[in-house]
């Protein structure tokens, strides 16, 4: 069954939509200048290249101090943002006094290292922080000028239980504007670059976190995920995300809030550079709901159904596949089948086509008791008046607006919504919903593209904007899913791919993740030769 008239009729209209603004914008954003001939100096310091669980233990064994560790990332931080705007608002003074009192709690601890590990088992290890989240004294703008003043008074739930497992934030990173496109720039702070190439983008909308993680100026981070808010980052920076199954981690004190029903397809979730602080990472930020999930159950992984997905069946709306990225698929099933003696079953759902219709519809979903969401030109507003998107688009032609052309488009596309959701794409959702659980059951994992390509140049993505549907889909799913690095490829970019679990199965994808960092190398230094 094919999309009706009026659903192909969107779709054509959406397309219209930013080829327009694509050609607005060559004609009427300002050059950006070249960075082309510069690169990210390399790692120097051999801190920066331990895990933050084994960092955890050296610091618990006065093998390394917590200020000697919280300064060397400080001094990587301080040597690598000015190539990548990343880090918008730090906290370093506070963080060494912090860590001071650290290696004073060790001194006199009596109780031993096992006390410590059990009570603190992240004590002394330094964390940055997606700044949609509150952390207290930081600002909380999420990109917004008219937001500029805001700072947080609380923490959110998982980062007050990471600084309760005794994580020391560094400061808050870049997101996109109301943190709703996939790229880190906003008018407030600017754009944030990807480490490997300062030409492309660092993903959006935890760029930022993304950015710095990737370029070694943080072990470990936080990061939300609503369309691949935290995987399409990771992949584009070459480290570890995962996207836990939804209500488990508390997304209460993040900006923008949710509304309607996207309580059901927001996560929040670890971002590191190390696969093995997922999990203990996970523990912590799930707090009294970790029992949700079977995070102490070991993993045979011989024991797993593996599926592989290549790409969403040729929907109109998102770019081919790259051959570059379905070749490291393949040659991740060969390693699995080689290694493990499982065998990977290809499969296919024609559903996948809409993948974006479906994420859109369903974001636009009342919640319960029938409220629809906030609009997104509400959020943009000033004092909740929402702003007038074609006059936003005017006076950011005129180089007056505050807002980014990536929300002007969004807030235009908003317009162009029904009010009555489609029938097919309902059907489309809820019969690949029924496909999918039934195949992955409570011990199958699936590997799917993370995107059509790797890491576009700045502001590329307004050509292709829908390119998110292939993270965007899980979301909708509601399945837990890890974005795992899968090394560099032909230009010097991060290949990755999503691993897929069934709902509340996310230590199936979190062990599979630990394999292909043994496999495939795990992350790699940017600025290295």
């Amino acid at each position: 069954m094919a999309l009706t008239r009026l659903e192909k009729a969107q779709v054509w209209l959406f397309k219209a939509v930013m080829g327009v603004f694509m050609m607005l914008f060559r004609v009427f954003s300002p050059r950006r200048p070249a960075v082309s001939d510069k690169k990210l100096p390399p790692v120097r310091n051999p801190l920066l290249f331990v895990s933050a669980t084994q960092l955890a233990k050296k610091i618990r064994r006065k093998e390394v101090s917590s200020v000697e560790v919280v300064q060397a990332y400080i001094d990587r931080i301080q040597e690598v943002n000015p190539f990548l705007n990343a880090v918008i608002k730090d906290r370093f003074a506070a963080a060494l006094q912090e860590a001071a009192q650290v290696d004073k709690l060790i001194e006199e601890e009596t109780g031993g290292e096992e006390v410590l590990e059990d009570r603190l088992p992240l004590l002394g290890v330094p964390l940055s922080v997606k700044e949609s989240f509150a952390l207290q004294g930081m600002p909380q703008a999420t990109g917004v000028i008219s937001r500029r003043g805001v700072v947080s008074t609380v923490d959110a739930p998982p980062v007050a239980l990471l600084k309760r497992a005794g994580a020391i934030p560094l400061g808050v990173t870049n997101t996109s504007e109301l943190c709703m496109w996939c790229e880190s720039h906003n008018h407030l702070h600017g754009i944030t670059n990807n480490p490997y190439d300062l030409e492309r983008i660092p993903g959006g909308s935890s760029g930022g976190e993304g950015s710095i993680l990737a370029a070694a100026g943080a072990v470990i981070g936080i990061g939300s995920d609503i369309g691949g808010s935290i995987r399409m980052p990771c992949f584009f920076n070459g480290i570890f995300g995962h996207k836990t199954t939804p209500g488990v981690v508390s997304p209460e004190n993040q900006y923008p809030p949710i509304s309607g029903s996207q309580d059901e397809y927001l996560s929040t979730g670890p971002m590191c550079r190390y696969a093995e602080d997922l999990l203990p990472m996970l523990k912590i930020m799930a707090g009294p709901n970790a029992h949700m999930l079977s995070l102490n159950t070991k993993v045979d992984l011989k024991k797993l159904r593996f599926f592989t997905i290549l790409h969403d069946g040729g929907s109109p709306v998102t770019y081919p596949v790259s051959k570059e990225l379905m070749d490291i698929q393949k040659k991740v099933v060969e390693r699995l089948e080689a290694d493990l003696g499982v065998q990977v079953q290809e499969v296919h759902f024609p559903e996948l086509r809409y993948s974006f219709q479906i994420w859109n519809t369903y974001m636009g979903l009342p919640d319960k008791e029938g409220k629809p969401p906030l609009p997104f030109a509400m959020l943009m507003g000033e004092s909740g008046r929402p702003v007038w998107p074609l006059w936003e688009l005017l006076k950011w032609m005129m180089g007056k607006s505050e807002h980014t052309m990536a929300a002007i488009g969004l807030a235009l596309l908003e317009m162009t919504h029904v009010s009555k959701p489609s029938a097919f794409i309902i059907q489309q959702k809820e019969k690949l919903q029924k496909e999918v659980e039934e195949l992955l059951g409570t011990d199958g994992v699936f590997l799917y593209p993370s995107h059509p390509r790797v890491a576009p140049k700045h502001h590329h993505p307004l050509f292709r904007p829908f390119d998110f549907a292939y993270t965007g889909i899980i979301n909708i799913l509601g399945l837990p899913v890890t974005q795992c690095p899968l090394g560099l490829g032909e230009e010097g970019l991060p290949l990755g791919v999503q691993v897929v679990g069934g709902k509340l199965q996310d230590h199936l994808s979190l062990a599979v993740a630990l394999y292909l960092e043994k496999t495939f190398g795990g992350w790699r230094d940017p600025g290295a030769n």
